[in-house]
């Protein structure tokens, strides 16, 4: 029976071990779909994307594992979808924060009352900017939420915009004319999450383990090759070789087992995003973390 595998350059881990073959040595059976290549509107974001596409797709049979930011799993849950939680990365706070321009009356993220910031909503940057806002006893409904994508950094920079959930490689290129409004660590670990179906996970959990597996063996080549990972993003036309390896040496890999730590972190997010609004269902985060 095949799998399907989704997979978008955002997620490093996923993106090395389509382009490397690890995993067909011992799931032949996989198929690898290009979230990119899904129609206009149902693309991933840059930023680990559009909570539509990872939590929907996943149910309709565009694929059966897929691997995001902490969000889209939260939407997912808030849609009502039957998610399972496989494994997260380390924490990668030093992927991104919270940044204003440099010359910006903007000192805390309690000016940001009323104005506008930019991020890549529904990726990890909506649970960053909420975690922020309500540390700093503000609401969503306190701020214009503006969805960037590529364009954030111009925005930011022309002063369309106050601040801006900045990630790397992005970031890099604007770093010396911005100001850090609130580091990432500290504030949320910010992981990569992999999860698939509650009907997949118990029906094919060998198939479960063999990518977790891949994923584990090709992670260790990418924390030793960062150089020539890079060259593999580079070549897509996802910017300089340079600019992916600094990204690269930046973020944690490997697969770790999902802790009560995080799924409380989880639990704080989803309740933050059921407050705003941005989901319509309270969601129990547990509730998607089984032994496989």
């Amino acid at each position: 029976m095949t799998v399907r595998v989704g997979y978008f350059p955002s997620n490093n881990s996923l993106w090395v071990l389509r382009h490397r073959g690890i995993l067909e040595k011992s799931l032949p059976e996989v198929e690898w779909v290009d979230l990119r290549d899904l129609p206009a509107g149902e693309r991933p974001s840059p930023t680990e994307g559009l909570p539509s596409l990872h939590g929907d797709h996943l149910f309709d049979g565009g694929y059966d594992f897929i691997g995001t930011g902490s969000t889209p799993p939260v939407t997912a849950q808030g849609k009502g979808h039957d998610i399972v939680y496989v494994g997260v990365s380390g924490s990668r706070h030093e992927n991104g924060r919270l940044v204003t321009r440099a010359d910006s009356d903007v000192r805390t993220v309690a000016d940001l009352k009323g104005r506008k910031v930019a991020l890549g909503h529904g990726s990890w940057q909506t649970t960053l900017l909420l975690f922020a806002l309500d540390d700093a006893g503000l609401a969503w409904s306190d701020i214009v939420p503006v969805d960037a994508g590529v364009d954030a950094a111009r925005l930011l920079l022309d002063g369309e915009v106050d601040a801006w959930v900045g990630s790397y490689p992005s970031l890099s290129k604007v770093e010396d004319r911005t100001r850090t409004l609130v580091e990432t660590d500290g504030l949320f670990s910010h992981r990569s999450l992999w999860f698939t179906r509650r009907d997949f996970a118990t029906e094919r959990p060998d198939a479960v383990r063999a990518i977790v597996a891949a994923l584990k063996e090709s992670d260790a080549w990418i924390a030793e090759h960062p150089r020539e990972a890079a060259e593999l993003f580079a070549a897509d036309g996802g910017g300089s070789v340079d600019d992916w390896e600094n990204a690269l040496r930046r973020r944690p890999f490997g697969v770790e087992e999902v802790t009560p730590e995080f799924v409380a972190e989880q639990q704080r997010a989803a309740d933050l995003f059921h407050a705003a609004g941005l989901i319509d269902r309270k969601i129990t985060v547990a509730d998607a973390v089984i032994r496989i």
